[in-house]
């Protein structure tokens, strides 16, 4: 199976990247444990542990196209995990060429130690490549909220109108959680993406004396932190490494939710780029389905599962696990396809979102006034007391709804509330910009923020 999330060139690319699936490809993959083998060799090689000669042809044996594949996933089945034949063909191809260099093939290592080091290395990958596109996409959003930072669009609450907003603060929020999204990435990079050394049962003790200073030696070699001591049964970062995962496919999701909501035909107020065949139906010609949003929110449908199943691994037995520590090496590759999936829609939008201002307009003006309600109230509120403002605003909608006129026309026809509010005044009251409370000052902090996290 080219692909650890579907086995079908067909599906894969509605749900991952290019990049994350080449990075997560068998041959990457087996390519990593390689090189974990050859940076054990140099290392030990380096501080005497083995001979100075056997890390070389250790080394150019650690290629991933000198083997096959398919017949080394078959005989995982029997050996439990996949580092165990490869161990064995690696052996025998360094013995082709020098049979005492060959007998120290991961001396001192167990499966573990190599199957984990390389998980953080392709995490690490991982990690990067996302860093990579978060890189596009929270630009792109800060630039559209500084585009948009006064273009009056309405605020939804319980998917109802409440209130008017500026349509850069709604998009200055986006680049702010992605921001966020991607400072967790570095972080677990740095602090959780360590190396795995510690032999059978955590203690190197094949190396005598020698473990410390191998540990350290390999760590450099593959430019990872050394930890203080192997966690082969506590994944407790393996498990901050996911929910940070989950987390940017989570926020993905949301802003995808929220863009294929603005696409709805009787919204119609933001849209994905428009492309050649892009959105269309199969049977409508006249569809313009919101199909980025559609992937990232399938995507993010799958994350918190895989996370789960991450976090339900921690509880593993002892000093080695059966069975928990085996049900990451799947997940994991699936989880980092699917957030680069959502991801990867969501630059698409970010970078191409077409925004009809006049749309939003026509739909602040769609009640008839009603959504500046609570600007009037509060305007009333200063000068008969909050609850007697409310009261008067309530009767007023209520007419207007009745009578088929607009809020503003219905107040004005109020005697007690032209008594404290001139026309000219209430005029005023209804411009949607001129209700936004502190919203400039919320979208300058967040594109700030969003600029600053670079």
């Amino acid at each position: 199976m080219s692909n650890p999330l579907l086995p079908s060139a067909l599906m894969a690319p509605l749900f991952s990247s290019a990049a994350m699936r080449e990075i997560l490809s068998d041959h990457a993959r087996l390519n990593r444990m390689l090189r974990a083998e050859a940076a054990l060799a140099t290392a030990e090689a380096s501080v005497g542990v083995i001979p100075a000669g056997a890390a070389r042809p250790i080394a150019d044996a650690c290629q991933a196209k000198l083997y096959d594949i398919g017949a080394l996933g078959l005989a995982a089945v029997s050996a439990g995990n996949l580092a165990i034949p490869l161990v064995k063909a690696l052996t025998a191809e360094v013995a082709k060429k020098d049979g005492d260099a060959a007998r120290y093939v991961h001396w001192g290592a167990t499966s573990q130690d190599i199957i984990d080091t390389a998980l953080v290395l392709e995490l690490r990958a991982v990690i990067d490549d996302l860093v990579t596109e978060l890189g596009r996409a929270i630009p792109a959003f800060t630039t559209l909220a500084e585009k948009h930072r006064h273009t009056p669009t309405v605020g939804r609450t319980w998917l109802q109108q409440a209130l008017p907003m500026p349509f850069g603060l709604k998009v200055a929020g986006y680049a702010a959680a992605l921001t966020r999204a991607r400072a967790r990435l570095k972080q677990v990079r740095n602090e959780a993406l360590v190396l795995q050394f510690g032999g059978a049962t955590g203690t190197l003790a094949a190396l005598g004396d020698r473990g410390l200073e191998v540990s350290i030696a390999f760590a450099k070699e593959l430019d990872l932190p050394l930890p203080d001591g192997p966690w082969h049964t506590h994944r407790d970062r393996l498990a901050e490494v996911a929910s940070a995962l989950a987390i940017l496919a989570g926020t993905c999701g949301k802003i995808a939710r929220d863009v294929a909501l603005l696409m709805q035909t009787e919204v119609g107020e933001a849209f994905e780029p428009a492309g050649e065949g892009r959105g269309a139906s199969s049977t409508m010609p006249h569809n313009r389905n919101p199909v980025a949003s559609a992937a990232a929110l399938a995507c993010a449908a799958i994350a918190p599962q895989l996370c789960a199943t991450i976090l339900a691994a921690q509880v593993q037995e002892h000093e080695r696990a059966a069975g928990a520590w085996a049900a990451e090496w799947p997940t994991f590759p699936a989880l980092a396809l699917v957030t680069s999936g959502a991801l990867n829609a969501v630059v698409d939008i970010a970078e191409g979102l077409d925004v009809d201002v006049e749309r939003m307009r026509e739909n602040l003006d769609a009640t008839g006034g009603q959504i500046m309600a609570e600007a009037v109230a509060f305007k009333l509120a200063e000068r008969i007391g909050k609850s007697d403002a409310h009261k008067l605003v309530e009767e007023a909608s209520k007419r207007a709804h009745a009578d088929h006129v607009s809020l503003k026309d219905a107040l004005a026809a109020d005697a007690k509330v032209t008594a404290v509010i001139p026309a000219g005044e209430l005029a005023r009251l209804f411009d949607p910009m001129s209700y936004q409370g502190v919203a400039q000052q919320f979208i300058d902090r967040l594109v700030a923020t969003a600029k600053a996290g670079r």
